[in-house]
């Protein structure tokens, strides 16, 4: 047994994972990370997962939903990079791709103007072949596409 982790009854292990869903939206391999800090045998991780997704505290497409709306529109990252993030938390593409209406396709091409704009700008002492070339490098980090960002670089 480990002794660094904290002894808790079944019930306050539920009660504490359930506050964890409603802080923010969780996927099911954060749920499950978070469980690692507990002492649980198998059927009762099994027991809680089907209790939060039973009272909707767990919910995958919500999450989904959740994260590609903040990442979006709140840290300006492109449909690839947010699509990879969601890879990573074991989301599968089939969501991933219904959830994408988040994204209203007028406002994605606002973004990737507003971020070309913006990075273009900042640079100095470039030609404009040289800035253009930097700013199309960063864009394809951020995870924007790269035909979109042709679209608005001309």
């Amino acid at each position: 047994m480990n002794s660094d982790k904290k002894l808790y009854t079944f019930e306050e292990i539920k009660q504490k994972l359930a506050n964890y869903c409603v802080y923010q939206d969780r996927c099911h391999a954060e749920v499950e990370q978070k469980m690692r800090e507990f002492v649980l045998i198998p059927e009762a991780k099994e027991e809680i997962l089907l209790y939060l997704m039973k009272e909707n505290y767990l919910n995958e497409e919500r999450f989904t939903r959740s994260y590609i709306r903040g990442k979006f529109y709140l840290k300006n990252w492109g449909k690839i990079k947010i699509k990879m993030h969601l890879k990573q938390k074991g989301i599968h593409d089939k969501l991933i791709s219904s959830c994408f209406d988040e994204i209203d396709e007028n406002d994605y091409v606002k973004i990737v103007r507003k971020v070309y704009e913006n990075y273009n700008a900042k640079l100095k002492g470039l030609n404009d072949q040289q800035k253009k070339l930097k700013t199309v490098k960063y864009l394809i980090s951020r995870g924007f596409e790269y035909d979109v960002i042709l679209e608005v670089s001309d």
